[in-house]
């Protein structure tokens, strides 16, 4: 009896059903059919080459680099803030001078030590003094600018009752601050603390004069002081009133 014939798999006939090509198999597989990439075909390049050409072509023309050229800024200037509640400082010289008078009355009622201690406790340096009663003619060009005005003769005949020690002293804005230490001219409006508030009450007795500003200062202290009578030193306690010079 004949044995029954057995065929091996691997050894048999190929199947005669062809394997699917790629596109057989895209047909069958829709996800294979939607992840295909096409590529563009090449002409689609074309007009991105004529671009790049016509970019080269136009930025490398002078007179196109100068149209599209920026203008010329200038710089900014920097500019420094200064917050309004911080005072600007002016540098003052530790060297200016004003001219200070303590009048007849003053001196008569015996201040010239009250007011000179009030100059040098602020830090203020007496560099000339002198107690003088210089006449009519020197007095009338001291107050030439009041000259004509309704007080003017009983102004002379006042400061020509009896001596006056002329002063001059010296520091850092000493003609604004040495006003400020005197007080308004008007002894009423003057304030406490101020020479004039604390020791006049009248307009015609004051007590004293102060240089208005630096260059009547200077006019005023070469009419009542020669070349010479007022001294230049430095005072002991100078590093101790300024930081700097």
């Amino acid at each position: 009896m004949p044995e029954p014939h057995h065929e091996d798999p691997a050894s048999g006939p190929k199947s005669t059903q062809e394997i699917p090509q790629p596109r057989e198999q895209q047909r069958h597989n829709p996800l294979l059919r939607w992840t295909t990439v096409t590529l563009p075909p090449p002409i689609f390049f074309v007009p991105l080459l004529l671009l790049a050409a016509f970019y080269l072509l136009f930025s490398s023309s002078p007179q196109v680099q100068q149209s599209c050229s920026l203008q010329h800024i200038p710089p900014v200037q920097p500019v420094s803030y200064t917050h309004p509640s911080t005072p600007k400082t002016v540098a003052m010289a530790s060297t200016e001078q004003t001219f200070i008078a303590i009048k007849p009355d003053g001196v008569q009622r015996g201040l010239i030590g009250p007011i000179i201690s009030r100059f040098e406790s602020r830090g203020f340096k007496l560099v000339a003094i002198k107690l003088t009663q210089p006449g009519k003619e020197h007095l009338e060009a001291h107050y030439a600018d009041l000259k004509g005005k309704g007080f003017f003769d009983g102004l002379i005949s006042y400061m020509n009752s009896g001596p006056i020690c002329a002063m001059v002293w010296e520091g850092r804005d000493a003609v604004k601050t040495g006003r400020t230490i005197l007080g308004a001219t008007n002894p009423l409006a003057s304030a406490p603390g101020t020479i004039r508030g604390d020791y006049a009450i009248d307009v015609g007795r004051n007590v004293c004069h102060g240089s208005d500003s630096v260059e009547n200062a200077k006019k005023e202290i070469a009419l009542w002081f020669k070349d010479g009578e007022a001294v230049s030193y430095k005072a002991s306690q100078f590093d101790w009133i300024y930081e700097k010079e």
